[in-house]
């Protein structure tokens, strides 16, 4: 009788520390959420993506030159976008954008709306863009917005720069 008990019992452990069905189960779901998730995003209505002046702060567009907005899409707060001025080189002092859209609402062209009406709203003529190289992202809404590649070796980070002539060509 012992050895059956113990059999039982081995195999009891057996069928519960059988990880193969749940994994696979588990990457069936997050597969279909995944797939769900990018389904569901639509694209943002362009007429209601709009910019709220906000108060900022000494790094975030509160300085001086500088400017600082929410980003709104309809009712809905989506990120922010501010401009600061900064000197660094091989630029010197000039204005820098800086954007942050919320990781829900990414993807359906809020982006690119806001970096435009950003530049257009700034008192600033030329405007830079600093991003990493591999922000493939951010760089396509820049470049729909009206930004082009500066093309720099001495520089780490891909730089795009807006001008106020070159958007009015754009319209």
């Amino acid at each position: 009788m012992t050895n059956s008990n113990s059999k039982k019992a081995k195999s009891k452990k057996t069928a519960r520390t059988k990880p193969k069905t749940k994994s696979v189960a588990r990457k069936t779901i997050a597969n279909s959420r995944a797939t769900r998730s990018k389904a569901t995003k639509l694209a943002i209505d362009p007429n209601t993506v709009r910019l709220v002046l906000g108060k900022g702060s000494p790094t975030r567009g509160g300085g001086s030159g500088g400017h600082y907005w929410h980003i709104y899409a309809g009712d809905v707060r989506a990120g922010h976008v501010y401009i600061n001025v900064i000197d660094e080189p091989p630029f010197g002092k000039h204005a820098s954008i800086q954007i942050h859209v919320n990781q829900k609402l990414r993807g359906r062209g809020i982006g690119r709306i806001a970096y435009r009406l950003a530049c257009e709203q700034s008192a600033h003529d030329v405007v830079f863009a600093h991003m990493r190289k591999n922000n493939i992202a951010s760089q396509r809404a820049a470049a729909a917005a009206g930004f082009e590649v500066v093309n720099n070796p001495g520089i780490s980070q891909l730089v795009m720069k807006w001008t106020r002539q070159s958007a009015k060509k754009l319209n």
